[in-house]
């Protein structure tokens, strides 16, 4: 600190600046995980969040809270099984720059797959299909399915993304299988995290392998989200207790695969969402600003070819 000071110093008498030292930048962030729904509608909502809340999940209602911390655009995923919000999401969307997209609800094995898709794949904020282990869809029996298969490679050739649901041994090893039979599809796994909180320490080892050939796979991206845990009834954002899941995904997975995603206002999500952005600025601090800018938006133009709609979005 002396020595600095002292250089201050001699550029000033010597007629010269010297800056003491230039503030970084803040990262912008891409939230690739948060869901719209409002059960005020005279039809409802087939789910309508966590921990009791009634309140409409709404783009503005998100902004207000992620804006002050950095976040400048959020792809939706799809929280409802019913074809028509797929076009009501849409609709919201448009009406609010920071929204960068939609996961959407569509099935690849139904015979209206084909006109649905090339009638939502026109809307550019319509960025692909989510199919995994919800509204009793099972991806694992589909791959089996030549008509499921054909249905994916319409979205390949769409250039859209297939988003997957709520991770399981058997879905992670059946997301391998369609990259096999669909190698040029784009794949995001979410929540991976918490699939690994549930298991123990053997069950965690026995799926290494899996993921390790999941790293392999250029297509295929994982989405660090559900990461926050809850400790005696509070978010938890003791370093160490993320530290040693966050490296697994870091070293396994590397810097090109990764990508944020809050889950907002899903379950705890729904109150928490600094938290959860503190946990993952503070790891990814560490790895340096290169590492952190693709984790926060850099990889998710890859996975999911969002598109800017806001000057404060950043781009490639």
């Amino acid at each position: 600190m002396i020595e600095l000071h002292r250089r201050a110093f001699l550029g000033a008498t010597l007629g010269t600046a010297i800056p003491v030292q230039a503030q970084a930048a803040p990262i912008p962030i891409i939230d690739c995980h948060i869901h719209l729904f409002d059960q005020t509608r005279p039809q409802g909502a087939p789910y309508s969040g966590g921990r009791g809340k009634t309140e409409p999940a709404l783009p503005a209602r998100y902004r207000k809270l992620a804006a002050p911390l950095g976040i400048v655009g959020a792809i939706e995923v799809e929280a409802s099984p019913w074809i028509e919000d797929n076009l009501w999401v849409l609709e919201v969307e448009e009406k609010d720059p920071m929204m960068t997209g939609t996961i959407g609800n569509l099935q690849p094995d139904k015979p209206e797959f084909k006109e649905y898709l090339d009638r939502y794949r026109k809307n550019k904020l319509f960025l692909g299909v989510r199919y995994g282990n919800l509204w009793g869809y099972n991806l694992v029996n589909q791959v089996g399915n030549p008509t499921f298969i054909e249905g994916l490679k319409l979205i390949e050739q769409a250039g859209l993304t297939l988003d997957t649901a709520n991770p399981r041994p058997d879905l992670i090893e059946a997301v391998l299988r369609v990259n096999d039979k669909v190698p040029e599809l784009r794949i995001v796994v979410d929540h991976l995290p918490a699939m690994l909180w549930r298991m123990d320490a053997n069950a965690r080892t026995a799926v290494e392998g899996t993921l390790r050939e999941l790293a392999k796979r250029p297509r295929i991206y994982i989405k660090v989200s559900e990461l926050m845990r809850m400790v005696d009834g509070k978010p938890s954002t003791d370093p160490a207790l993320y530290k040693p899941f966050l490296d697994r995904f870091f070293d396994t997975f590397g810097e090109d695969k990764l990508v944020f995603g809050s889950d907002w206002p899903n379950g705890p999500a729904v109150d928490n969402l600094p938290v959860i952005v503190q946990i993952v600025q503070e790891y990814f601090a560490a790895k340096g600003r290169a590492a952190a800018e693709k984790y926060f938006w850099k990889n998710s133009v890859a996975a999911y070819k969002w598109i800017r709609r806001d000057p404060s979005q950043p781009q490639l």
